[in-house]
């Protein structure tokens, strides 16, 4: 008991020869925003000044579920296909698609064009 009245003197003298008399300050953090909202780290995220649940999920192409608060998908064509690449978002950084590491490669989709050949056709000549 003595210890601990002892410590909180110790304590309170630190903070007092600090300069900081009021330690409301330092007790309390900002709370954390989105946009111009509060939110609870705990159990949401900001993505895009948007709320959104830790555990919640989108797609980023067909099949292909990620978690935004914690990963970001970027989608890449070439000629012949497109494919989603989702990214894990890096603490303190804005997303970047060529930077961030890579979590998963999703399936790729051929682009729908005329000179692809319909196999489920029938053809006859």
């Amino acid at each position: 008991m003595m210890i601990g009245i002892l410590a909180a003197v110790l304590v309170s003298v630190l903070l007092h020869s600090a300069g900081a008399t009021d330690t409301g300050p330092l007790l309390c953090q900002p709370a954390p925003r989105c946009g111009d909202q509060i939110y609870n780290p705990f159990k949401q995220c900001c993505d895009n000044d948007i709320i959104l649940p830790l555990n919640g999920t989108s797609l980023c192409g067909p099949g292909c579920i990620y978690w935004p608060c914690f990963q970001h998908c970027c989608l890449e064509s070439s000629a012949s296909k497109n494919q989603g690449i989702v990214r894990f978002k890096v603490p303190g950084l804005k997303p970047d698609c060529r930077s961030s590491p890579i979590s998963t490669i999703c399936a790729q989709e051929p682009h729908p064009t005329s000179s692809q050949i319909d196999l489920t056709s029938s053809r006859t000549s």
